[in-house]
C-alpha cells in the first residue's frame, strides 16, 4: 500500500477516492467491529495524508454484508437505515479526524436497478422490478439522510468536513444527445 501511494504521490495526484468495505469493518453488519479491518484504512488513511493525498472516502460500494441481506432482506427493510447508520458512525468516529470528504452511496442506481430489477449486481433479485428498486431508493435515501444527520450532531463541530465536496451521493450523469435531420 505505501508503495502504491508514494507512486501517486510522484504522480502528483492530490487526492484518492477508495471505498471502505462493511463486512472489512462489520463482518456481520452489526456488532462486533473487525479491529484488523479498522487498522487497515487507518494505515491507508495516514499513509495518503504523510503523502499529501486527501483521502475521498466512500461508505457503502455495492458490499453489504452478507449476514444483514440473510437477516431482513438487505435494502428492502427499513432496518438497513439504522444499520448503515452505525457503520457510518463507526467510520466517522474511528476515521474522521482525518477524513474531510464523505461519500454515503456509489451510484444508488446501480444498487437499485441492478440489485433488485435487471440482477445484474448482488442481491441479483429480479422477483418485482417495478416495487423492490422503488423500495431500496426509499430507504437508500433515507439512510444517506440520517447519516448526514448523524454527522451534524455529533460530528461536525469536531471534525470540520469540508461542505464544499463534504458529504454527497456519487451519481451517474449520462448527457443526452438528440440528433434531428
Amino acid at each position: 500500500m505505501e508503495e502504491d501511494i508514494l507512486m501517486m504521490k510522484e504522480m502528483g495526484i492530490k487526492s484518492y477516492r477508495f471505498s471502505i468495505s462493511w463486512p472489512r469493518v462489520q463482518p456481520l453488519g452489526s456488532g462486533e467491529v473487525n479491529q484488523e479491518g479498522l487498522e487497515f484504512y487507518n494505515r491507508l488513511i495516514d499513509t495518503c495524508l504523510k503523502n499529501e493525498i486527501e483521502p475521498l472516502v466512500t461508505l457503502y460500494h455495492w458490499d453489504l454484508p452478507q449476514a444483514l441481506e440473510d437477516a431482513f432482506g438487505g435494502f428492502q427493510s427499513r432496518e438497513i437505515i439504522q444499520a448503515f447508520v452505525k457503520y457510518a458512525d463507526i467510520c466517522f468516529s474511528s476515521f474522521g479526524d482525518r477524513v474531510k470528504s464523505w461519500i454515503t452511496f456509489n451510484e444508488p442506481w446501480c444498487i437499485c436497478g441492478h440489485g433488485y430489477a435487471t440482477g445484474m449486481h448482488a442481491p441479483g433479485d429480479t422477483s418485482s422490478p417495478g416495487i423492490k428498486p422503488y423500495i431500496a431508493a426509499h430507504n437508500l435515501l433515507l439512510a444517506h439522510s440520517q447519516m448526514v444527520g448523524l454527522y451534524r450532531n455529533t460530528y461536525k463541530e469536531n471534525q470540520k468536513v469540508n461542505w464544499k465536496s463534504g458529504i454527497s451521493v456519487v451519481l451517474l450523469c449520462i448527457t443526452v444527445f438528440i440528433y434531428i435531420k
